[in-house]
């Protein structure tokens, strides 16, 4: 759902100073809104590329062109631009699964029209196969965040630069216990994730070459570290344990109104509100500093799934959306996919996501480790059961069918596709339907989709 990315215009915004208690009151409201699922969105981000040169990085002077020429047509979506140049598309909340779809396709189609009076179009791919990071937008903002990210490797410039999603949005879920009560949904998604991870991973390759992780995107989050792309400990009530990590996770950058920002080396926002230096923070403060900490899922009012690769075809993106919004909207399917990943539990070593064995082996070996197979095989059935129950087309339950017959019943994920072309061992397949599937690729051994 759509996601409001300030630069930084108003940064002493509601300038009365937060004290930590303060904080830790105003995490627990923001974060986790409860009441009945009602709502579904997507965020899409996609790499831009010029499809008949797929390897001939595309100019900043043609990006600013045609996002130019973008800004000036009429979305249901919000459109924005990633630091590398990637374009995301954030649905407005949904009503339902299928309203969803429909708004996205429907802004997808318009986009994909102005990209092609261009030569440009989309490619949907969890890391850019060929080229290095490059930043396109230059802003406080992002140098800000190149800085800070730089300290701990490459890792930081390869996500903000050459890397693309699905991120699929649920609401936080009832007060009360049961199947769609907030606290197991926190429970759920933190091991569900690492299900999905597997099932859509689809980044197998950097500068050409595999790296021996099906979902490198996975594995660059969990290398830029726990304070800023971890999750905290499952241990508690869901709202107490995010507050304290919010409070003792690094603070990116210190905003100012003109100027670089200042960008501090180990400074947590709890220590900041005790220092009050080097500005006392306040409210506008916390709400940046809520941007800026990337885990798997990241609770924003909703639920954040941030876990999925981009996915290849035109409408592959369908795929995960429903099979998330089937695992968590609908409660029969979501008390399957509880049963399900409970045995998965063990792996995780009580270590929270994604540094933990059960989500390491996830991105690296994806459904070719038999637990997860097993596990998503169960839960696409699940997912299929659900599907008609929340108003899903024909179209959209065989897509999920296909996936599940030409991916998760024979242990692949789209990556083993990317590294069969590499190697030209891509076997024949039949032309997909009008939704989801690749584009045919017979005979190459680049890593077109």
């Amino acid at each position: 759902m759509s996601e409001s990315k300030s630069d930084g215009g108003d940064c002493t915004g509601h300038h009365v100073a937060v004290t930590e208690p303060e904080v830790e009151a105003l995490v627990r409201g923001i974060c986790f809104k409860t009441g009945p699922p009602r709502a579904v969105g997507v965020e899409l981000e996609w790499l831009v590329h010029e499809p008949r040169r797929p390897r001939l990085p595309v100019t900043p002077e043609r990006l600013e062109a045609v996002y130019a020429a973008l800004r000036a047509v009429s979305l249901g979506s919000a459109l924005t631009v990633e630091p590398g140049g990637q374009l995301e598309l954030s649905s407005p909340p949904a009503a339902s699964l299928m309203e969803c779809v429909g708004t996205v396709s429907a802004d997808l189609a318009t986009v994909r029209a102005v990209l092609a009076e261009d030569g440009l179009g989309l490619l949907g791919i969890g890391h850019d196969p060929w080229h290095a990071p490059r930043r396109f937008l230059r802003q406080p903002r992002y140098d800000a965040m190149e800085t800070c990210l730089d300290r701990t490797g490459p890792a930081g410039r390869h996500m903000m630069c050459t890397s693309a999603s699905v991120q699929v949005c649920v609401d936080a879920g009832h007060e009360e216990p049961g199947p769609l009560g907030h606290e197991r949904r926190w429970w759920l998604v933190h091991h569900l994730g690492a299900v999905l991870t597997a099932a859509f991973a689809n980044s197998p390759l950097i500068g050409g070459r595999p790296t021996g992780w099906m979902s490198t995107r996975q594995l660059l989050w969990m290398e830029i570290g726990s304070g800023r792309a971890g999750a905290p400990p499952l241990d508690g009530d869901p709202r107490a344990t995010w507050a304290r990590h919010v409070l003792d996770a690094p603070v990116m950058c210190v905003r100012r109104d003109s100027g670089p920002w200042e960008v501090p080396d180990g400074l947590t926002f709890r220590e900041w509100t005790r220092s009050r230096s080097p500005r006392p923070p306040t409210r506008a403060d916390l709400d940046y500093h809520l941007t800026t900490l990337f885990p798997p899922i990241r609770p924003r009012g909703h639920l954040e799934l941030r876990m999925i690769d981009a996915q290849p075809g035109d409408d592959g993106w369908i795929v995960p959306l429903a099979v998330t919004a089937a695992l968590f909207d609908d409660p029969v399917a979501a008390e399957a996919a509880h049963r399900i990943v409970r045995p998965l539990a063990g792996r995780t070593l009580n270590l929270p996501a994604p540094h933990n064995p059960l989500w390491t082996d996830a991105a690296r070996r994806g459904l070719a480790d038999p637990e997860l197979r097993e596990a998503a095989a169960a839960c696409f059935a699940a997912a299929l059961e659900a599907l008609p129950r929340l108003g899903a087309t024909t179209e959209v339950t065989d897509a999920v069918a296909e996936y599940r017959r030409r991916y998760v019943d024979r242990g692949r994920c789209p990556a083993d596709d990317l590294l069969d072309r590499l190697h030209g061992t891509e076997p024949p397949r039949r032309r997909p339907g009008p939704t989801g599937g690749t584009p045919t690729a017979r005979g190459r051994k680049d890593v077109r989709t």
